[in-house]
């Protein structure tokens, strides 16, 4: 088993990029690495591209979200982190990128920050790519202006905990406390969800706009069998 492991810039993502900068001994992992950083932290890829199933004679059309995701999902943990507040959508039909489609779950998040240790783990075609941000960072924040921005997760989220008078965990305990919009101004810990897709983006941002809203500084390991 080999392992490549990259310190990186921390990836700036605007509407529809990812930038990571590998050492020169990592460029053969360069294009994996940066595929798995644009479904780790994504934006708005393919919006309005149509993709092939393999076989397909037919384009497969994004549906639930604006690409198409792997259907490998990422294994997301955040040791803790704060949010203005998390809403949650349930029984939404996405589609892959092989074309098949889940029911799952979409959790929307405003100003998402990482306090500490966010790790972000996907198994896909024979190689393991793991994101570790061991300190802060940002899945949105605020932009230039000071308006907050907004993430986007689709998939399943096994367990949060928020601590309010006591500890409350899980997502429906969550619900079943606050209703449907959740305040995580006073943070949350112990994050652990399977996430086919993640989307942030800056609701306010003008066309010439180059907040940017991804900040994950941290390394980047790929190994392969």
């Amino acid at each position: 088993m080999r392992s490549t492991t990259a310190r990186t810039e921390p990836p700036h993502v605007r509407a529809t990029a990812v930038r990571a900068t590998p050492p020169a001994g990592a460029r053969r992992r360069a294009v994996a690495v940066t595929a798995a950083l644009v479904l780790a932290v994504v934006t708005a890829l393919w919006s309005g591209q149509p993709s092939r199933a393999a076989g397909a004679t037919a384009a497969v059309e994004p549906m639930g979200v604006p690409f198409l995701p792997s259907p490998d999902p990422l294994r997301v943990t955040i040791a803790s982190m704060v949010a203005v507040s998390m809403t949650v959508e349930k029984n939404v039909t996405i589609r892959l990128s092989d074309g098949t489609t889940r029911v799952t779950n979409r959790y929307t998040f405003t100003k998402l920050k990482i306090r500490s240790h966010m790790k972000v783990t996907q198994r896909a075609a024979g190689h393991t790519v793991t994101i570790d941000v061991p300190g802060e960072g940002s899945l949105g924040g605020y932009d230039s202006a000071g308006k907050p921005e907004t993430t986007t997760m689709w998939g399943t989220i096994s367990q949060v905990c928020v601590r309010v008078l006591v500890k409350i965990c899980g997502v429906q305990g969550l619900l079943d406390f606050f209703g449907s919009l959740i305040p995580l101004t006073a943070g949350a810990e112990d994050f652990v969800g399977d996430v086919y897709a993640i989307r942030t983006v800056d609701d306010h941002a003008a066309l010439n706009s180059t907040d940017n809203p991804v900040h994950l500084p941290g390394t980047i390991t790929v190994t392969t069998p």
